[in-house]
Formats: structure tokens, sequence, C-alpha cells
């Protein structure tokens, strides 16, 4: 058994050790727990202070997880409704998500799957990823496909191994994407042995989720530079949430940072519409001003892009730039990749 995998079987789940180190009420823990998985790894548990830091925040059960909002649903994607075999989510001609499991090392509280993870809904068995092969194998008009989760890095060496020379196999597919969380929640998964398997599977991008710079661990940065000295290109993602990255400076010491360290910022995301994560929801002024103010003090690279993925699963569309109109409820108005108009319930400012 590597450490990584030692360190994974030591996370905590249970409640009453999560109540007592961080001085929460158990009670309350159980009642969250009852309806969204929970679980920590011991270096999440040495990153966070307390439950309103930046990371426990992100990790550690908040009772508002238990409101229900009218504007927030578990499926806030629709992905249910664009797959075509267990698995796969395929919304674009040219791409499609592979969901090779459904369990982290540590549950984020603001994931938009978080209704789904943890519970078995999207566990993929061998069989459905080599039916899920197959159907790749079958779509001429497939270029890219992007492993995802659950956490994708959560696969043995070598079943990640055998899947990534099935998917190159297929000729027209010729970008693979990993989206990740491991060297955040588990930065010991950043084996050699890892690094030499992704290095041999170029291209390959690794797309790190990563979203206040106390994540940029010593141990997290040392296995991206491995991997970056490998060859293995980086790119990051963050969900814009409020109490946690919702202001300048931290975005800036963010991006600088994860630039300076070889990762690419790729996607700001506006929070989805997910159930039990309306509590992380900022108004899309708040993330066009953000953009705005830090494009007076970043280079360009170090620039992400803001997005809003429609409900619906109609698709990601820019946001910093763009005035959408208002619907007649009240509601922004976005046009949608396929020219359709979509109504999406902002946030007071």
């Amino acid at each position: 058994m590597d450490p990584w995998q030692k360190q994974l079987m030591d996370g905590v789940v249970d409640c009453s050790r999560i109540a007592e180190r961080f001085g929460l009420d158990v009670r309350e823990l159980q009642l969250i727990a009852d309806r969204y998985p929970l679980r920590l790894t011991q270096h999440l548990c040495e990153l966070i202070e307390h439950r309103d830091d930046p990371i426990g925040r992100q990790f550690l059960p908040n009772l508002a997880e238990l409101r229900d909002d009218p504007d927030t649903m578990i499926d806030p994607l629709a992905e249910a409704d664009h797959s075509p075999v267990p698995g796969v989510v395929h919304r674009h001609p040219d791409r499609a998500l592979l969901l090779v499991n459904g369990s982290c090392p540590a549950y984020c509280r603001f994931c938009f799957r978080k209704g789904r993870v943890g519970t078995g809904d999207l566990k993929t068995s061998f069989s459905e990823l080599e039916q899920a092969c197959d159907y790749f194998a079958g779509c001429r008009e497939l270029q890219e496909v992007i492993l995802t989760g659950g956490e994708p890095l959560l696969l043995t060496d070598l079943l990640l191994e055998n899947l990534l020379a099935r998917l190159r196999r297929i000729d027209h597919v010729g970008l693979l994407r990993i989206h990740t969380r491991m060297p955040v929640m588990l930065p010991d998964r950043m084996t050699d042995h890892l690094v030499e398997l992704l290095r041999r599977v170029q291209p390959l991008y690794l797309v790190i989720h990563v979203n206040h710079p106390r994540e940029l661990a010593p141990q997290m940065l040392e296995g991206c530079r491995r991997l970056a000295e490998s060859g293995v290109p980086l790119a990051s993602q963050t969900v814009l949430l409020k109490g946690v990255n919702d202001d300048v400076a931290t975005l800036e010491n963010l991006f600088r940072s994860l630039l300076r360290n070889r990762i690419r910022p790729y996607y700001l995301h506006q929070a989805d519409l997910a159930r039990g994560a309306g509590h992380f929801r900022t108004p899309l002024a708040v993330g066009q001003r953000l953009l705005g103010e830090l494009q007076g003090r970043l280079p360009g690279l170090a620039l992400p892009q803001l997005v809003v993925d429609l409900p619906g699963g109609k698709g990601k569309v820019p946001a910093h730039t763009v005035s959408p109109g208002r619907s007649a409820s009240g509601r922004v108005r976005f046009v949608a990749p396929d020219g359709c108009p979509v109504d999406y319930p902002d946030l007071a400012t």
C-alpha cells in the first residue's frame, strides 16, 4: 500500500472526532452528514484553523446547507439529461466528461455534485468504463475526454494507466484532461510513479481545483513542480465563494502564486445553483467587479476567465464582459452557446 492510500484510509469521517477537533456541535454535524457526505483528510485538518477560516468554510459542514433555496437543484447542470451511457456527460460535440468514480478524499461543501457524490449515485463500474470508451470510439466528432468524478486520481496507478491507455487507442480523441482537487486534499498522491504515468500519455492537461492561497501548501507545490518539470501542462479552476475568496487581494495573491508555480489560471466560476450550497453564492456583479480590478493588477497570463455554467446544462458563458438582459420575471437573461435565451436567478447586490 502506498503512503497516500494509507492516508486516505486514515481520513476523518466521524462527526464526534471532527466536532472535538474544531469545537463544533456534534449534533449539528450529524444532522448535516445525514444529508450530505462528510470526510476530511489529515492534511486538510492541519490546514484548517477554525470553521470560519477560508479552508474551514470549504470543508466543515454548516447548518446553512440545510436551507431550502427554490433556485437551487440537486443536479443544477442537468448532467443526467446529457448522459448517453453511465458515467458519461456529453453536452458538446467535440468533448465529453467521464465520471470515473463517485467519491472524494474530502467533500467540498460547495460542490455542485454534493447531492450525488459519496452516495453511490455516481459510482462507475469497470464494465461501465469500458462501455463509455466504446461510446467515445463511436463518436467520430469527439476530440477530447475529460476525466472527473468524484476525484479521478483516487484510481490506483494501474487502473488509471489502463484507462488512459484505452482512451489513447481511440484515434480521433487527440486530447485528454483530468480535473482534480487531489493536490489540495491529499498532496502525497503526486508520487513519482504518477508523474511518470502522466508524462507518458501526453498530450494531457491536469486542471487543479484551488480556491485560496492557503491551499498552496509546500507539499502541494512540490508535487506540482515535479509535474511541471516532467512536461505535464497545469491549469487551475477556481470557484468564487462568499466568505472565502470574494475579495481582490485574495484572488490576486492566488492567481499570481499559481502562475509563479507554472499553473495557468483557467476559469473563475460563478458558484453553481447547487442544493445545499446557496450560502456560497455571490451576485454576478461581484465577480465582474473583481475581474475588472484584477485586470489592472495582474498580467494577462494570470487572469482566468469568469464564467457562468448555465442551469439546465446549457453550457458555459463568459460573464466578466457581458451585460445580460433581464427577463419579464426580473431574472438575468443570458444567451447560451446554442443561441437560446436562458434565465438565471442572480442575487441582489
